[in-house]
């Protein structure tokens, strides 16, 4: 009789995370430039199950995926930023495993309920022209003598 009552206190503590957890998460979004927070960034967060915008620092609500949660965050000509968070197993999903096997697992999967991402995602902000590789390299001494419109008329006379 206690084993009886012992397993079925097991499935209630443990259960299935779709019934038990819920399918949706809050995630919170900070930016990130030089060591400081930036305010006023727009965020777009996707996986296989949606896409949500925030603008920064701020929260929103994602539905729940085993897919790693995108972040592409952006102020039009002055940052830009990405940043992954990666989808991990919740305590749901476990207990599902070990008391209830492969179909359980299988919904938690399905649904998302069974999984998990950071609570907080901070992205690291870089300015458009570094980000993309197009800010000019600072000119050496040389070259820039080199440039120099005396340099210019000498290079002419010969």
């Amino acid at each position: 009789m206690y084993k009886i009552l012992a397993i079925i206190s097991l499935f209630a503590v443990t259960g299935c995370a779709s019934i038990t957890g819920s399918k949706l998460q809050p995630v919170s979004i900070q930016t990130i430039q030089d060591d400081v927070e930036v305010a006023g960034i727009g965020c777009t967060l996707t996986n296989d199950a949606g896409k949500w915008f925030v603008t920064t620092p701020g929260s929103v609500t994602v539905q729940k995926s085993t897919d790693d949660l995108s972040i592409d965050c952006t102020k039009e000509g002055v940052a830009t930023g990405h940043a992954t968070a990666v989808s991990k197993s919740n305590a749901g999903v476990w207990g599902n495993i070990i008391a209830g096997g492969g179909i359980g697992y299988i919904v938690d999967r399905s649904t998302g309920a069974g999984f998990d991402y950071p609570n907080l995602i901070k992205v690291v902000l870089h300015k458009v022209g570094v980000a993309v590789g197009l800010t000019a390299p600072a000119a050496t001494p040389a070259v820039a003598a080199a440039a120099t419109p005396a340099s210019a008329e000498t290079l002419a006379k010969k």
